[in-house]
């Protein structure tokens, strides 16, 4: 019995710590484009872990949204799911546009 319990913890842990890992990660950041000058202000899904800012997140973002022509100004911050709703009316066509 004891040798169950403890198969069962350690099933609940791996399964806890996997999707934590898995979770979803954002930036929110501000591009422009030049001739006629204009700026927006966006929110991307980026591959983060821990979910927290770094060159590689920020060099990800430029990346993306130069595909789309912008160039990025700064990256604004790094946020899991729970920051996500309170963003998305900000980014407007640009929220997880690129």
């Amino acid at each position: 019995m004891k040798n169950s319990v403890i198969s069962l913890l350690s099933g609940c842990l791996v399964a806890m710590s996997a999707s934590g890992a898995s979770a979803a990660c954002y930036a929110d950041y501000k591009a422009k484009k030049e001739n006629p000058l204009r700026l927006h202000y966006g929110v991307v899904e980026v591959t983060a872990q821990p979910c927290q800012m770094s060159r590689e997140v920020a060099r990800a973002v430029a990346q993306r949204v130069a595909a789309g022509g912008w160039e990025l100004l700064q990256v604004e911050s790094v946020f899991d799911e729970t920051g996500l709703e309170a963003k998305k009316r900000d980014a407007g066509e640009y929220y997880l546009r690129f």
